[in-house]
Order: C-alpha cells, then structure tokens, then sequence
C-alpha cells in the first residue's frame, strides 16, 4: 500500500522520534503533512515513534484524501528512534520504494548540537530511573516504594547541576538537561548521538550512491559549525536552528504545499523555503531562529575556523581581556556554550590590536558569509538580534572530554584554542 516505483521530483522522509513528551506535536505535525498529502511529483513519507502504553512504531505513505490509518504501510511494533540501524532502516526504505530526483531526511526530535553526553546513562549514575514515557522520576532503591520514591523535576535539576556542571534528561525530564544530539527515544532510554547519526547517514548515502539533497534538524540547537562538519560527506544541505525550537516545529503544511506545487525546486531554493516558513510561522514573541547550511563549504569555513584558533592561542597572553570581554557579549543561546560563529567573529575583531587575528575573523566571515557556507538566516523575537546563522563551541571553563570525539575536533586547532583560553581564564 503506497508503493510507488515511479520516479518523483521528491521523496521527503520524517523521522518522528515522539516517544517522550513531544508525541502530541508529532501528532500535529503529521496532521500537518496530511493538509498536503502525497503527489504525482512529491512523495511524503513519515515514521512515528509514539509514546504511551500499547503505542507502536507505524511507517505512513502520507495522502491527502485518506485517513491517518488509511496511509499506514507498516507497523514495526516497539522501535527504539535512538538505534541507529532503526533510522537507516526507514531511510532505505523510502529510497528504495519511492525513487525520486531529490530526496530530504528531517529527524524531528529533541535536539542539543554537537553535545553527546549519554543523559541515560549519567541518570542511572545519579542512582534514578525514569517510569514507562518518562513520567515519573524515582530513587531506584524506592522503585516500588510509591510516593516516596518520587523525585521532583527541581530535585532532578539541582543534584544533576551540582555533579555533573550541566543539566540532564533533556526529553524525560522537561528542561532539566542539557546534552546530546538528537532523536530522544524514552522507552529504549537512547538516542542518537553525533557519530552514530553519522554513520548511519554514510550507510544510508552509499545505498543512495550520492548525497542526500538536505538535512533537515526539526530539533533545537543544531546549526552549528560541528554538527554540519560532522555530516559534511553525507549531505548537500543542511536546515536547523540555533536556538531551541518551540513544540510546534516546523510548519509542515506551508513547506509542503509550496514544494508541491514547485516540485521542481531545488535543493538550495528549498532548503531558504524552509528557513522563511518557519519564522513566518512564529509570533515576534516566541524568539526563534533558522537558517540553510551549503554543506560544500564547510570544509573552507572549518579551515578557516582553525586559522582563527591557531591565531587566538598564540596571541592569547595579549588578549585575553579583550577575548573574555567578547566572549561575555556574544550572541548566545539556550545552551550558554553555544555561541554565533560570526557575531563572535565581529566582536573579537573590534577588540583585538594583533593583525594576524582580524586577518584570521576576516577569513571566517568571508566562509561563513551570505551566499557561502551560510545560504539563509533569519530570526524572530527578543534577545536574538545578532544571530547570524551558525554557532560554535565556546565554554566559559569546563569543556566537555567528548568534543575531542567531534571530526571538527579532530580536524581543526579550535578545541586546541579552547583549552588554552579555559586554563587562561582560571589564572586570571
């Protein structure tokens, strides 16, 4: 049912990992998909993960004319969103049964950039568990002691600030942590975490024999310079916000509509659709952002990046007043250590006397530019007027021992640059 072998303009693949506390925007956002439905030149596609008891994994053919369960072509029972082979396995899927020119994967989901700490796993050190869809959070030696073992959200909050210096349970527990990548699933207790997305993105573009057209992160806090590098290989365009995205996402019914009747559209063009829909989509109130990444370019703009660290550590010892003072006005976001790339760039220039480091925010700019690495941006609401698009990693002191894991990382002198001005700064 659904099936489809003729090759499309379109195929657009939602992975919709709702098996925590967003599963009733899951439901929206499938309503939404639904206003729309399937064409003879676009293919919408979707998975939902739910939450609750006896809730199972359907994968849908979306139709306009048609129930919900009418779209239904698979029940997969119990998935876990979080298993890399469970994403790869859908992403076939859609590619292998609807053919198409182009082909977009948006993983919808919570989401917390490059940060991969295990939320799960740093929980069960705190001695806690979280209940079936993660509704209650209890001592695991009070499990079957009933009210008494109940710890409160602000409890969860205050024991994992003070020993871990972050929060925790960013899905289970509303707001009380901050960490990972994206693809929260409750009921496995996983998710998927940057290296794992990227290997599953590498297996699914071999089975393509070429790039996904684009990205889509309908999550919080993923356009960042290391997210985009680390999938770099795998993807042409690459849609995301870097500030936390409200519950109700991206507004599938606008996006959609356009690109059916444009089914000509290209990856680029759709790619700026969706970054002006979804702020249309918000009031001047909700403070949001969203911006295009032209993955070809990141490559120039890590280069570049590099530079600016190399140049940052070796005039440190000169600057660091002016670099804590930038570091301490920059464009930031929910998850303070995330900081605008260009809006960093810009301040930093203006404070430094050493020629080799504006040289080096020059370099940046120009690769992180309109037009380059950065192909749309745009924002919404209070407190967001210097963002620029894409973020990087700039703790004030404690930087996490897993972004030495990031092939950003790996592969330029920022981490070198961050270490050196978090041991500046504690002598100081």
């Amino acid at each position: 049912m659904g099936h489809n072998s003729l090759m499309k303009r379109w195929t657009v693949m939602v992975y919709l990992a709702g098996d925590n506390n967003l599963d009733g925007a899951g439901v929206v956002d499938l309503q939404e998909m639904k206003a729309v439905g399937s064409t003879s030149e676009v293919n919408i596609l979707a998975q939902f993960d739910r939450a609750g008891d006896g809730q199972r994994t359907q994968r849908y053919y979306v139709r306009k004319a048609s129930t919900l369960a009418q779209d239904g072509v698979a029940d997969l029972g119990e998935t876990n969103t979080g298993d890399p082979a469970v994403l790869k396995d859908f992403a076939e899927w859609g590619i292998a049964n609807y053919p198409a020119e182009h082909y977009m994967l948006v993983l919808w989901n919570h989401g917390s950039g490059w940060d991969d700490t295990n939320v799960y796993r740093a929980a069960k050190a705190l001695n806690l568990e979280v209940d079936r869809k993660g509704k209650a959070v209890v001592t695991a030696d009070a499990a079957t002691a009933g009210s008494a073992g109940v710890v409160t959200m602000q409890q969860v909050r205050q024991i994992s600030e003070k020993r871990f210096h972050r929060a925790l349970f960013r899905s289970t527990v509303e707001d009380a942590m901050r960490a990972k990548a994206i693809a929260f699933d409750d009921h496995a207790q996983d998710f998927l975490d940057n290296l794992e997305t990227k290997r599953v993105l590498s297996a699914i573009t071999q089975s393509l024999g070429r790039k996904l057209d684009v990205l889509g992160m309908d999550a919080c806090l993923m356009s960042m310079a290391e997210v985009a590098y680390q999938v770099r290989d795998e993807v042409a365009f690459m849609v995301g916000s870097e500030q936390t995205e409200p519950a109700d996402g991206w507004p599938y019914d606008t996006v959609l509509a356009e690109l059916v009747a444009k089914p000509t559209m290209t990856p680029r063009k759709l790619s700026k659709l969706i970054v002006k829909r979804y702020i249309e989509s918000y009031q001047q109130s909700d403070a949001v952002t969203q911006s295009a990444f032209d993955l070809v370019r990141s490559e120039a703009l890590a280069s570049a990046i590099s530079a600016l660290g190399a140049a940052l550590t070796k005039g440190l010892k000169k600057e660091l007043s002016g670099l804590m003072l930038a570091r301490n006005q920059v464009q930031r976001f929910a998850t303070e250590e995330y900081v605008d790339l260009i809006d960093l760039c810009r301040l930093i220039r203006t404070k430094t006397k050493q020629a080799a480091i504006k040289a080096a925010c020059d370099g940046v700019l120009a690769a992180a530019g309109a037009g380059k690495f950065v192909v749309a941006n745009s924002y919404k609401g209070r407190g967001l007027s210097r963002s620029r698009g894409v973020s990087i990693y700039f703790p004030l002191r404690f930087i996490s021992p897993l972004y030495a894991t990031l092939d950003f990382a790996k592969n330029t002198a920022w981490d070198e640059f961050l270490r050196a001005y978090a041991k500046a700064v504690a002598r100081a």
